[in-house]
């Protein structure tokens, strides 16, 4: 079955994993839990002092590097820009134990480091994103992810 997680969804999908995978049953988002023994989903280091929470948003374009993965192949590029608009982020301290788990990260954002898309290695289409490619999309253009979700989608019916 295709999944396609957005910004929350891809947040939840490394939930999941974390407590099925990884076995680490308390892990949680700060969103949810702001004491969970396991944030795999937290604020970014720098904006954790920050009283006024809309100063904790990350908005607008933000460059992505791609890895590998179904997503180098469905955008066609090594490096794209998607626009943001969450407070919450991939923990970068579960990176490896995640990706030894089979969840890679395979679009990292060049200058921070965060992890902007997320697939698992054997899955024929499982694709988590940060950002929000509806953005980017329009009737007579959708984003290329929504058209590779629907024809992978389409293709399983069959």
């Amino acid at each position: 079955m295709p999944f396609f997680g957005i910004c929350l969804g891809m947040q939840m999908a490394v939930i999941e994993y974390s407590r099925n995978v990884l076995g680490l049953k308390d892990a949680n988002s700060v969103e949810m839990d702001e004491k969970t023994a396991n944030p795999v989903i937290s604020l970014m280091e720098e904006q954790k002092n920050i009283t006024n929470m809309g100063g904790t948003m990350r908005l607008g374009a933000w460059d992505c590097e791609l890895n590998g993965g179904n997503v180098s192949d469905i955008y066609g590029s090594g490096m794209i820009s998607e626009r943001h608009r969450h407070r919450y982020e991939y923990n970068n301290e579960y990176k490896e134990q995640l990706e030894k788990a089979g969840l890679k990260s395979t679009g990292v954002n060049p200058k921070t480091g965060l992890v902007e898309i997320i697939e698992i290695e054997d899955h024929p289409w499982f694709i988590g994103v940060q950002y929000h490619p509806e953005y980017k999309s329009t009737v007579a253009n959708p984003h290329p992810l929504f058209k590779s979700f629907v024809a992978a989608a389409a293709a399983r019916k069959q």
